[in-house]
């Protein structure tokens, strides 16, 4: 039975009967339903099971802690695991203590001291349950991030105290943009020398371009923060206790009034520019109370207006439980959150999604693992409730599939439940599906956006040592299948295995974990570059291709042009193929030949034989044979034509341009520059402070090969650097010309 509450699964509210009628008559047969009985002016009533799910869904949080490499999200997680009571003990990130941090269960990931993979755990904070999803912070492992935040409704974003704002921080920004989740920032590490968190919100505030205050201000700072002053509550906390877990009030110390009266005013300022009830108080020269300014916060929050700014110190056990507590006030609850599907059956038009578990079941599998007992899938419920042993339909094959087992993780632990409602995070065994597949009870053909995947910028050639067994194909489809960064395949003529990714220590950590987790150890080949080719002016093409052997021959013919195409931004395409052949001069059935022999001469651009991009093919006309035409005469004009057009295109090579952040003493700053020009970099920010600066610079990855030794030795192994894929650009002339003469000689020798 079917209640109806209001108008497509929106929070209750008034609606016409009209309405809900024409609604009603889109459900299947399959729904029965009834309307409760309603005076003018009435609210729809709801059912027992709704309210109780209702109130479930206003305590539950879905969150991802997100920043750039150290600055303290695996210490953050660990604390806020120990302070809900989910771990006894707190352990150190780089597994110096022989146990290691929760959330980093690979031994890898203890090793090294950072999160290559991100781990799921849940936590209960009073009343409220917390999901939380721990992400890596090197760019290389970016698809962690970018499918955590896919399936979550809020984030912490946290930033060191000295660094502040560095280049994943803005990678991080930009992919909570792209999903619209709303974030809190912590300002971690504020025991450390050189710690300032008002420089920091500075930062967000101009690179950053977020509406961002602070909530709090630190008691002391360096090696004498003791606490934080709750500018909101007006009062100032202490931790206490040999791991901080007591937490002591009491009035703000009278040196530190001034302070924090001005920073409270500055927090009431720039709510009103987001807020109007905090503006129209603002105006009258009232005060808001802090219930007022609680509520602002959230809304403004919510609404991605604003950043309310935490501040801390993870490692020494101060004020993380204000983290946990703004977690609770100022991010939204699963129903606070919209939720967008694609309805198949209705030309892919968008439906907006109710997390509530009385509705049909609607899930996304964002990520998948190889268990210990099969493949696990991590699931988001966005609608409906997941039950064990119920069945749901995969709605990109249309496979009907039982779930055996389903699990809520904690890191690499997981605790059996017999269902999950809607806007839980847990995980199923034994189901086969790929990253981002999303499923329905059956009823429904909705399909979810998918997330956003960048291309590899890096290939190398892999070789097992000795013999080959299974495993290396095995491992290399398992790594495939979980992490849709890394690519393979097979060079046609070199027949070597390469792999693509998304930068050296991507490649590397696959490789080792192939030798760990596989036993199989393989050689690596020098890394490489993923140049692309494009045109930059159109071209035309009237191709045919003619083949005669005795008996039935082939024969197509294909004219029309190819033009230079820019990257539609929704969709991430830059390359398109356009039929518009008209009379049936090229028969119907032979179009699609034509649009795959335009895809084979992509994979191997003429030039320096790498992928071509951004180009749209149009076919305008063409002949057919009405014996010697065929699929494959077609497939090979059309390719054959966009050869011979794209030499005609003003080709050109276009190469990888990476986002270089450097940071080092300030002594080493003028070899470090002069590294940076050296290499062929254009100097984009430099930000000097006391003792450090930081340098961001564009540099053409082909150019970035050894530098991490370069710069060790320039600065005394204190200077570190990141690096994240910018955008491709075309090559000098003289690089190009050097790039095709190699490319020659090394098919001369090939040929040979």
């Amino acid at each position: 039975m079917l209640f109806v509450r209001s108008f497509l699964g929106a929070a209750p509210g008034r609606v016409t009967l009209k309405a809900v009628t024409s609604s009603l008559l889109e459900l299947t047969p399959k729904h029965t339903f009834s309307l409760l009985p309603i005076a003018a002016g009435r609210r729809w009533q709801s059912t027992e099971a709704d309210d109780k799910d209702l109130e479930r869904l206003k305590k539950l949080r879905n969150i991802g802690i997100s920043a750039h490499i150290d600055s303290g999200k695996t210490t953050c997680t660990e604390r806020i695991l120990y302070y809900t009571g989910r771990i006894k003990e707190i352990h150190d990130v780089r597994g110096r203590d022989g146990v290691g941090a929760k959330m980093d269960s690979m031994d890898l990931e203890r090793e090294k001291g950072i999160t290559i993979q991100s781990a799921a755990t849940y936590a209960s904070w009073g009343e409220n349950n917390i999901n939380i999803i721990d992400t890596p912070g090197h760019v290389d492992f970016t698809i962690e991030v970018e499918r955590a935040l896919r399936v979550l409704d809020g984030a912490v974003l946290i930033l060191c105290s000295v660094a502040g704002v560095q280049s994943q921080t803005i990678t991080v920004d930009r992919q909570m943009r792209r999903y619209n989740v709303p974030r809190i920032s912590f300002i971690n590490k504020m025991d450390r020398a050189g710690a300032n968190p008002f420089r920091i919100i500075d930062q967000l505030r101009q690179k950053l371009k977020l509406t961002a205050a602070a909530v709090q201000i630190p008691i002391g700072a360096e090696d004498q923060f003791r606490g934080v002053v709750d500018l909101i509550k007006w009062k100032a906390y202490y931790n206490e206790g040999e791991n901080g877990e007591i937490l002591t009030e009491t009035d703000i110390p009278e040196e530190l009034m001034p302070l924090a009266t001005e920073k409270r005013t500055e927090l009431i300022e720039q709510l009103a520019n987001v807020d109007d009830e905090i503006a129209d108080l603002y105006l009258c020269e009232e005060i808001p109370t802090a219930e007022q300014l609680t509520a602002a916060i959230r809304r403004a929050t919510i609404d991605l207006k604003f950043t309310p700014v935490l501040m801390g110190s993870a490692f020494k056990n101060t004020a993380v439980q204000h983290l946990l507590d703004a977690v609770v006030k100022f991010l939204p609850n699963p129903t606070e959150v919209t939720n967008t599907a694609l309805d198949i059956t209705n030309g892919e038009q968008k439906v907006n999604l109710a997390s509530t578990s009385s509705n049909p079941f609607v899930g996304l599998a964002f990520k998948l693992e190889e268990g210990r007992y099969g493949q696990l899938t991590y699931m988001r419920i966005y609608q409906g409730s997941l039950k064990k042993g119920s069945f749901i339909t995969n709605v990109k094959t249309g496979k009907k599939i039982k779930v055996p087992r389903l699990v809520r993780m904690h890191a690499a632990d997981m605790e059996d439940v017999d269902e999950l409602g809607a806007g839980e995070i847990g995980a199923m065994f034994g189901v086969d599906c790929s990253s981002g597949d999303t499923f329905t009870d059956g009823t429904l053909q909705y399909t979810m956006t998918s997330m956003y995947v960048p291309e590899p910028v890096i290939s190398l050639s892999l070789t097992p040592k000795g013999r080959e067994t299974g495993n290396f194909s095995k491992a290399l489809n398992r790594f495939q299948k979980e992490d849709p960064t890394f690519r393979v395949h097979v060079d046609a003529e070199s027949k070597e295995t390469i792999i693509s990714g998304m930068g050296e220590l991507h490649l590397q950590i696959y490789v080792e974990r192939m030798k760990r987790e596989y036993n199989v150890d393989c050689v690596t080949g020098k890394p490489r570059v993923a140049f692309r080719e494009t045109i930059t002016a159109p071209a035309k093409f009237n191709y045919t291709h003619k083949k005669q052997s005795g008996g039935a021959g082939q024969f197509g013919r294909v004219m029309g042009t190819i033009e230079p195409m820019t990257r539609d931004e929704e969709t991430g395409k830059d390359i398109d193929f356009e039929n518009r052949v008209v009379g049936g001069n090229i028969p119907t059935n032979f179009i699609p030949a034509c649009e795959k022999g335009f895809l084979d001469a992509l994979e191997k651009g003429p030039l320096i034989g790498h992928p071509v991009n951004g180009v749209r093919m149009i076919l305008e006309d063409g002949a057919a044979h009405a014996v010697d035409s065929s699929e494959l005469a077609f497939r090979t004009a059309t390719k054959n034509a966009f050869i011979e057009a794209f030499n005609k295109g003003r080709p050109t090579i276009l190469e990888p341009i990476m986002n270089v952040s450097i940071t080092a003493p300030t002594e080493f700053q003028g070899s470090v520059i002069g590294g940076i020009n050296k290499r062929k970099g254009t100097i984009v920010d430099t930000d000097v402070r006391e003792e450090y600066f930081n340098v961001t610079a564009d540099v053409p990855l082909n150019d970035m090969f050894g530098y991490s030794t370069e710069l060790r030795s320039a600065t005394q192994g204190k200077g570190e650097f990141s690096m994240e894929y910018k955008e491709h650009l075309p090559v000098p002339t003289h690089v190009q010309e050097t790039l095709v003469q190699e490319y020659k000689k090394e098919m001369a020798k090939k040929n040979k």
